[in-house]
């Protein structure tokens, strides 16, 4: 059934086993990992989790100007785009490492709306 020289069905589902744990593990991984954005020089940083959640934000006293909300409102949009093209990038840099760079494409974490 199998060419002479080919690995057998069992090794080959043992193989695919250890890939599920392997990945199950990296989907963890990036579950728990934080990762941060800033703009303004600092002075907005969001954190998001590896997966794109929104986990933190935090903006200097000297940006909330009550006379000019939509600078606020820009950086901290720019902020957490930031913060979550940092998460795509460390995602797809995991899973790279973990598949070899072969067959693995990362969430596009952008259509979360960041």
């Amino acid at each position: 059934m199998f060419p002479e020289g080919s690995p057998d069905m069992q090794t080959l589902l043992q193989q695919a086993a250890a890939m599920q744990q392997q990945l199950l593990a990296a989907q963890e991984e990036l579950t728990n990992a934080r990762v941060e954005g800033s703009s303004g020089g600092g002075l907005v940083t969001a954190t998001v989790s590896g997966t794109g959640d929104l986990i933190n934000l935090t903006i200097a006293a000297q940006v909330c100007d009550p006379d000019d909300p939509e600078t606020l409102a820009d950086l901290v949009l720019a902020a957490v785009a930031d913060a979550a093209n940092n998460a795509q990038r460390m995602a797809a840099e995991n899973m790279a490492d973990l598949t070899g760079g072969f067959g693995a494409e990362t969430p596009d974490l952008g259509k979360l709306g960041f």
